[in-house]
């Protein structure tokens, strides 16, 4: 527990108080999810609740995790897949990814255990990696599903990129937007009633008490009117007027509209509420029966091979995310690995201290070619969103005020 002098600023609605959770690695700087469309630079955030003991919900709900009457849940489940199993030849689910574990093993179990009949639907990468390509190919072609690819327009996609950059420091929020908006107005238009995802949000960073119902609250993925949308920081006011955008040009990135879903009642929920969800059980599941395969190198930023391989942007997240809240990759990653027993606090200590930080070199070029942006004004930007109660510079370099212990 370190507090700081009363001079050094907090931002984006951060704790002053920097408090590691005594369990896992991660610490109250961890913002919560909430949706993309509404952020904006000025905007005041969420973060992780660490209780009186030093625990975090997350590690909390580990607990009860524990204690959930799985075979019940699972009669819950089959309940659900039971009213909307189809045997006329048309899809009765959807199952969102891009052929990482989480997918395959969503969309696998759901066709070959529980017999529907899913279409898996990708917003893609904005770059694809050489191992995520494949993968992804594998998904479809060896664990055998039919797929709906949306194609965005790569020029939109990389100015709005560049704005999430420059107004957010969040280069992932195009592809967040179209990841969590597209398979329900996909399930909208084919008139499909069920959207899954994996585990609900809750399970890493989000209040406990959203793990107690297995839907995924409609403001994720809703909208009620457009002058309250805003993309990459900016309203879509601004968007048209300031960067000649039309409502075509933006319109995949946006929600469907609340009419609509409750019309179609189209329902989107979380497999994880159903069955209990492990990411290396996924990642050994999606190996097995869908061919995936890991990175042949360890991921920049972290020491793992098989979490989050597909876009080349990737590591950007992770990296701002270091910048913005003082957590990189490697706290993310092993945070769940020592709630699933996979690591103890004291190795995920050591692998945060080595990795967590490191900067994602290998495609920096490219994708600084890809959104126009040059190198040094990414630094730049870098520099202006360091939270000063996060952030000091010492022989020119900047060193992170509290560390993990």
């Amino acid at each position: 527990m370190n507090k700081i002098s009363e001079t050094l600023k907090t931002r984006y609605g951060l704790p002053e108080e920097v408090v590691f959770c005594k369990r896992c690695t991660l610490s109250n700087q961890r913002p919560t999810s909430t949706p993309e469309f509404i952020n904006t630079p000025d905007r005041i955030i969420k973060t992780l609740h660490i209780d009186e003991e030093g625990v975090c919900d997350p590690c909390r709900y580990l607990e009860q995790k524990e204690n959930i009457n799985w075979d019940q849940r699972e009669k819950e489940l089959l309940f659900l897949l039971d009213k909307h199993r189809r045997n006329d030849g048309y899809y009765d689910c959807i199952v969102p990814g891009s052929g990482g574990k989480d997918s395959c093993y969503a969309s696998h179990i759901l066709k070959y255990k529980y017999g529907m009949h899913p279409l898996t639907v990708t917003w893609p990468p904005m770059i694809y990696t050489d191992i995520g390509w494949k993968n992804f190919r594998r998904w479809i072609d060896i664990g055998g599903f039919d797929n709906i690819s949306f194609n965005y327009n790569g020029k939109i996609h990389s100015l709005l990129t560049k704005i999430s950059i420059e107004n957010l420091l969040h280069p992932f929020q195009p592809f967040i937007l179209g990841q969590k908006n597209l398979a329900p107005k996909i399930a909208v238009k084919y008139n499909i009633p069920l959207v899954f995802y994996g585990e609900n949000e809750a399970e890493y960073q989000n209040p406990i008490a959203d793990n107690e119902t297995s839907m995924r609250d409609r403001s994720f993925y809703a909208m009620k009117n457009l002058n309250e949308i805003f993309l990459g920081g900016v309203s879509v006011k601004e968007l048209f007027e300031k960067y000649k955008l039309t409502l075509h040009d933006i319109q995949s990135y946006l929600p469907p509209d609340v009419p609509e879903l409750e019309k179609t009642k189209v329902e989107v929920h979380y497999l994880g509420y159903y069955t209990k969800w492990t990411p290396q059980e996924a990642f050994y599941y999606a190996t097995e029966n869908c061919g995936f395969q890991v990175n042949p190198s360890r991921t920049e930023g972290t020491y793992n091979k098989y979490i989050s391989l597909d876009d080349r942007i990737d590591g950007f997240n992770y990296y701002t995310m270091y910048i913005k809240f003082g957590l990189g990759r490697a706290t993310i990653e092993s945070s769940q690995e020592i709630r699933n027993k996979h690591l103890t606090r004291e190795e995920a200590v050591a692998l945060v201290r080595r990795f967590d930080g490191e900067f994602p070199m290998q495609y920096f070029h490219e994708i600084m070619d890809f959104i126009g942006m040059k190198p040094d004004y990414f630094h730049e930007l870098c520099d202006k969103f360091r939270p000063p109660h996060l952030w000091k510079k010492e022989n020119g370099d900047w060193k992170l005020r509290h560390k993990i212990s």
